[in-house]
């Protein structure tokens, strides 16, 4: 029998007919259904609806032989998801409730196929890169999880001037920018805070990472294409005593001056791809490419 695990937050009401029809779905097929203790709260609160379901769970540790984990919102509940499960390996699915999602990118309209589509094994595995950092002092950052799936972004922390940023490729000097902050994104993180900033589109199994800067103070500077096997350093100073340093969604403050070094983990996301719908199915979509009244 199959089982799989729901993950997520709170959803529109605009969501309450995807919810019954994923439900509706997956017991059809008899699949076993364990629901992140929270989110089936939010469920049965809001809805007044009790799902079928096999059991409840808290922790990652709960779902050691779990086939699938399906994640329901948003891109940033993907991204709470992935640190939530961090070395499970077990793939991951997103399921949209909202609007934009590169992540998230199965819509309402396509729950019921979705699921045909793993019971009936259509799907494929797709291997996604994780940047990992590491800051020398070792503490527990990052809510203990050093992995992102999109992006480590350095911010100044108020809005004073700007920090200067020293970045070093494996250990050599590449230069210092005089910006708002820098991004450094994985291919996944490619159309994430990189592309607002101006950063390119890489596509996911693309084996580089982007050094992409927000609002440099030398227009000259633009975003830099790497390779994944090097070992990037990086190294913030300002006028404040502390910068703001963000992995995907999880903040923290640091001291100027601390160095973080970035690098491939070794670890990889396992993300669940459907047929028929590709990168550039999605960037059609999400983007909305061609949709021009002069292109009629």
């Amino acid at each position: 029998i199959m089982k799989v695990a729901l993950f997520g937050r709170n959803f529109r009401e605009s969501f309450n007919d995807a919810i019954y029809k994923l439900f509706e779905r997956l017991n059809k097929y008899n699949i076993s259904i364990y629901v992140y203790k929270p989110f089936y709260q939010f469920i049965t609160e809001n809805l007044f609806f009790s799902p079928r379901i096999k059991g409840l769970f808290e922790n990652r540790e709960e779902l050691y032989d779990v086939d699938f984990i399906f994640s329901v919102g948003g891109d940033g509940t993907f991204l709470e998801c992935v640190a939530f499960m961090r070395d499970s390996d077990i793939p991951l699915l997103g399921i949209n409730s909202g609007h934009l999602g590169f992540l998230a990118y199965v819509s309402k309209r396509d729950i019921p196929r979705a699921v045909d589509y793993l019971v009936t094994n259509r799907y494929e595995i797709e291997q996604r890169t994780l940047i990992e950092v590491q800051i020398k002092d070792d503490q527990d950052y990052f809510n203990g999880f050093n992995r992102g799936l999109n992006e480590l972004t350095v911010q100044k922390k108020d809005t004073s001037s700007m920090i200067s940023v020293e970045v070093y490729l494996n250990g050599e000097y590449m230069t210092t920018y005089w910006a708002d902050g820098l991004i450094v994104s994985t291919p996944t993180g490619s159309t994430a805070y990189s592309l607002s900033a101006g950063g390119p589109i890489l596509t996911p199994q693309s084996r580089n990472f982007v050094i992409t800067p927000i609002a440099p103070h030398n227009l000259s500077v633009r975003p830099v294409v790497v390779p994944d096997d090097v070992e990037i350093k990086i190294r913030v100073q300002g006028r404040g005593d502390e910068f703001l340093a963000a992995l995907d969604a999880r903040n923290i403050f640091l001291k100027n001056g601390t160095e973080l070094v970035l690098k491939k983990s070794k670890s990889t996301l396992k993300m669940v791809r459907l047929p028929n719908i590709t990168f550039f199915t999605t960037l059609r979509s999400k983007l909305m490419w061609g949709v021009d009244r002069r292109n009629k």
